[in-house]
């Protein structure tokens, strides 16, 4: 019996083992990925921003919001069920593969039809055509090959870089030439278009799996099982995440909304959107991990310190160079922006905390603590928002956003503490230390940087330096505090 249990544990341990360097390879290529999708977005943000108006911006985020609307509240969570579930997952995607496609055709015709009534709602005639356009995109992703689920499902994160980095370079070139020709709002409309259909194209030549439609209403059934809850929690989430742009666009109108998002974008960008994709490399990982203990609670702690390692200096960085970045890059016309981008910056740090919880609740067959999370969260929200926004604009739109994710995220924390029997001190610390040294380095450079003029010179040289304090600091205080800074290091060049 002895040696039974022994060789068990001994298999449990190679589980591990495997599965970790599958994920710290995984992860790298995930992590490469949003660099070079960031780069391209950067430099394509900062080009358009100089060509198109934040009228031409706004109404695309019309078009957009529109579409997510629709998407969202008929969201399967099918994809989430497929990586979530162990076994014979291939008996089940020619199902799933044949319920996107009528649920594509469905919202297509839907999108299309009510385009007049949305743009009427914004304000916003010129919206309408924008939004039949942009509802191709649905039929695009619905008919993409579904067998690219094993890309997430089996850690296969090489094949994704393809896959997605190929839609972000049509996008890129795209958006750019129709930019400099028509300098006007369809060259992000068909950049958006141009890099959905080549990933489309590109699935079908990454992956050998060939859908076929299946009518199978027993497999979708039990997918529905699990799916509902993603359903529940995607419903929830995207009020919170487009709640603002929704009632800044129809209080404000286009142009400010136009303005609110593109301080989302750049106050979101270096933090949530390199680290946005820790969920699709963290949620198969955890999944298989769901039935150890021990190796799942060591995962989630690096996974957090890891995350807080990066978000948390990266967002600080954006709160201290946003006015330097606007007026240097983006010109007059965006400096309104900066005190929203600041606000801002404390809902990514808290953004990128809820994507290591969210995967967490899910992988171990708890999806509906997400959603219950989300629903606090979207009730103090919905009291919030209004009267913040009439009050104080887009600044009170932003702080409408941080003060309802700051109370569910502390609610989240206590949640996982209690779920895998955490030490609170080491739960609290792979967080506030990096926080209190970012505190102490924006503190110090706000001090010498006024003294400095603002050109591009200084805003390396700020940005240098910052980086070299806090890897300093957190380096000496991680040392007298037992934080093995060391240790998230190896991990991170593991990876490389």
């Amino acid at each position: 019996m002895m040696d039974f249990l022994l060789e068990k544990a001994k298999n449990l341990f190679r589980l591990g083992e495997s599965l970790s360097q599958k994920v710290v390879r995984g992860g790298f290529w995930v992590f490469a990925l949003r660099i070079i999708q960031q780069l391209f977005n950067l430099i394509r943000l900062i080009i358009l921003a100089r060509i198109l108006a934040p009228h031409d911006f706004g109404l695309v985020g019309i078009a957009l919001l529109t579409m997510a609307i629709l998407e969202t509240f008929s969201q399967t969570g099918f994809q989430a069920a497929l990586v979530q579930k162990k076994d014979n997952t291939e008996t089940y995607l020619d199902a799933t593969w044949t319920v996107l496609i009528i649920r594509g055709f469905i919202l297509f015709t839907i999108l299309y039809f009510i385009a007049p009534y949305a743009a009427i709602f914004f304000k916003a005639p010129e919206a309408k055509l924008i939004i039949q356009v942009v509802g191709l995109s649905i039929l695009l992703q619905a008919f993409t090959n579904i067998g690219g689920i094993y890309f997430q499902k089996e850690l296969e994160f090489d094949k994704y870089f393809v896959y997605q980095l190929s839609g972000t370079l049509a996008d890129f070139i795209v958006a750019i030439l129709v930019a400099l020709i028509l300098r006007n709002v369809w060259a992000l409309v068909f950049g958006l278009l141009a890099g959905n259909f080549v990933r489309f194209i590109v699935s079908y030549f990454i992956h050998p799996y060939r859908p076929r439609l299946n009518f199978n209403i027993e497999k979708a059934k039990e997918l529905w099982s699990f799916g509902r809850w993603v359903l529940g929690s995607s419903m929830l989430i995207f009020l919170i995440e487009h709640g603002d742009d929704i009632l800044l666009g129809k209080v404000l109108g286009a142009t400010t909304l136009g303005l609110y998002q593109m301080a989302y974008r750049i106050s979101n960008l270096p933090a949530t959107e390199i680290l946005g994709s820790i969920e699709q490399v963290i949620f198969p990982a955890y999944s298989k991990l769901q039935d150890i203990s021990d190796r799942l609670q060591e995962a989630y702690l690096l996974t957090l310190r890891a995350t807080a390692f990066i978000a948390v200096p990266l967002a600080g960085g954006i709160f201290l160079l946003a006015p330097d970045f606007t007026q240097i890059f983006l010109g007059k016309q965006w400096v309104p922006i900066i005190p929203t981008i600041q606000v801002l910056c404390l809902f990514v740090i808290l953004r990128c905390f809820s994507w290591t919880t969210g995967p967490l609740f899910e992988a171990i067959g708890k999806p509906d603590i997400v959603t219950k999370l989300a629903s606090v969260q979207i009730a103090i929200f919905a009291i919030i928002l209004y009267p913040f926004t009439r009050k104080w604009g887009m600044i009170g739109t932003a702080t409408a956003v941080v003060i309802p994710m700051l109370i569910t995220q502390i609610l989240g924390g206590f949640k996982v503490v209690l779920l895998l029997r955490l030490p609170v001190v080491k739960f609290l610390k792979a967080f506030f230390l990096p926080l209190g040294t970012v505190i102490l380095t924006i503190a110090i450079l706000m001090v010498v940087k006024s003294y400095l003029p603002v050109n591009i010179a200084t805003f390396v040289f700020t940005g240098l330096i910052g980086g070299v304090i806090y890897l300093s600091s957190i380096y000496l205080f991680g040392n007298l505090l037992n934080y093995s800074v060391k240790e998230i290091v190896q991990y991170m060049s593991r990876a490389i």
